[in-house]
């Protein structure tokens, strides 16, 4: 059994998907990037300071996964947009472009401490004006790193991937599983 630190309800539903068992405790954490910061750095330690901060909360004793997820586009991390004009920006700079997504993972086990991150390129085709008003009316893009969800409304957008699909999702499972046998072995 593990601690999932994390409210989000997708990646839940991917590791209940993966049939892992798990709790969920939320972590309260800054989420403020800080200057000079990396992406890559970025969602390293909020995933470490999720897990860090569960873990604590819980005496250290169980395993504890933390998680963050973001999106850059042209070396611009795209957080979650902070009302509709900023989930159009966003989409309108996605349009017809590659970009990356980028999971940081963490798992704590009393001393024991993983953190890596996966990396998958997402392809989206051109959008028109009002296509991007019709995704942001549905409500979908607002609660979402770049401002869209593969597995909902804007899977109709995506042209290609390379890499890890429940990676864009929040949650790269399979690096998950090896980090979870890994730690379990003591490696």
């Amino acid at each position: 059994m593990i601690i999932l630190a994390s409210g989000s309800p997708r990646r839940a539903e991917l590791l209940r998907a993966a049939g892992i068992e798990f709790t969920i405790r939320v972590a309260d954490v800054d989420e403020t990037l800080l200057a000079n910061e990396t992406a890559y750095e970025y969602v390293s330690r909020l995933a470490r300071s999720k897990a860090e901060e569960v873990s604590r909360q819980v005496g250290g004793g169980p395993l504890v996964l933390g998680a963050d997820t973001t999106v850059v586009i042209d070396e611009e991390i795209a957080a979650k947009p902070v009302d509709e004009a900023d989930a159009r920006r966003m989409l309108h700079r996605l349009s017809g472009q590659w970009h990356e997504v980028l999971t940081g993972v963490a798992l704590v086990h009393g001393h024991h401490l993983l953190v890596e991150v996966e990396v998958t390129r997402v392809r989206f085709a051109l959008l028109t004006k009002s296509e991007i008003d019709w995704y942001v009316g549905t409500g979908e893009p607002m609660d979402k790193a770049g401002g869209y969800g593969i597995q909902g409304y804007a899977s109709r957008f995506v042209e290609r991937i390379e890499g890890s699909y429940s990676n864009v999702v929040g949650l790269p499972v399979s690096r998950v599983y090896d980090m979870l046998r890994r730690i379990d072995l003591g490696q």
